[in-house]
């Protein structure tokens, strides 16, 4: 594969020497909430000398039933993250949903995430362009790997190039989602810098009825995978207690087992790059 300028989001380089991690919950619960969980993330990433991202969303806009807890709300999330960022030294994303929300998260967030959903709407890959900040888009449950290349294109002519794609599973069939590593390697010859989403390619989309289930056991089992086949960096979300959790519970990966997560991952990577494995 054709070697990539490193994509530089804060101190973190995506595609740089050492793996970038995104980390963080699902949703925003609450300030205090998300305040605890940035602080410990960052603990133990700078325990284990690995690069954070910190995630956390303010709004999920498609979950499965009315009644789910969606966040807290754009402006509001985008504040608290940004002090959390200044706080703990630490570059922040989320996802946006609007060119509205573009246009609020631009002003202070470092990396903005488009989700899967809404990988292809033109006017808010548009308005995420214009900000200014580096993108990150979430390949749609419903695209080839190749057919990213029209969402790049879109991108580099609103006049944005600091960008890279994550691959989060595709629709296999009901409820469920498959995760192929082939779209890694295809996805980076192509050109783009590519992150594995570990957590949201073990969802069940809507496989409780009225909530996503899925099998938070295999995420970790997909990001060693996705280390090997030589992305550039790995999503994953990350719960004190996802039992308790209020959005995506049955995908995170509990807090107090992220060190032994990092561990691997950080010597998966050791290898892959040595140039003993890998794609």
């Amino acid at each position: 594969m054709a070697k990539l300028t490193p994509l530089q989001i804060g101190k973190v380089s995506i595609g740089g020497q050492r793996p970038a991690f995104i980390l963080g919950p699902c949703v925003m619960e609450s300030e205090k909430f998300v305040r605890r969980m940035a602080k410990k993330i960052a603990q133990t990433c700078a325990s284990e000398d690995v690069d954070l991202i910190f995630k956390a969303s303010y709004d999920k806009a498609n979950r499965t039933s009315v009644r789910s807890f969606r966040g807290i709300g754009a402006r509001e999330g985008c504040d608290i993250l940004a002090d959390i960022g200044r706080e703990l030294k630490i570059p922040v994303t989320t996802d946006v949903h609007s060119p509205a929300e573009a246009e609020i998260a631009g002003e202070k967030i470092d990396l903005l995430q488009i989700p899967a959903f809404l990988c292809r709407q033109t006017d808010l890959l548009r308005a995420a362009a214009q900000t200014g900040r580096a993108i990150n888009v979430k390949k749609g449950q419903f695209l080839a790997p190749w057919d990213v290349r029209n969402i790049a294109e879109k991108l580099i002519a609103f006049g944005n190039s600091p960008f890279c794609f994550t691959e989060r599973g595709t629709t296999f069939g009901y409820n469920n989602l498959i995760a192929d590593m082939r779209s890694l390697y295809w996805m980076r010859d192509a050109g783009y810098h590519v992150i594995f989403d570990a957590t949201h390619s073990v969802q069940r989309p809507g496989g409780a009825g009225n909530s996503t289930s899925g099998d938070g056991i295999l995420a970790p089992v997909l990001a060693r995978a996705a280390m090997a086949a030589g992305c550039d960096g790995i999503f994953m979300e990350v719960h004190e207690n996802p039992r308790r959790a209020l959005s995506d519970g049955p995908n995170q990966v509990r807090l107090n087992d992220l060190p032994k997560q990092l561990r691997m991952l950080k010597a998966i990577h050791a290898v892959v790059s040595s140039g003993s494995g890998g794609a």
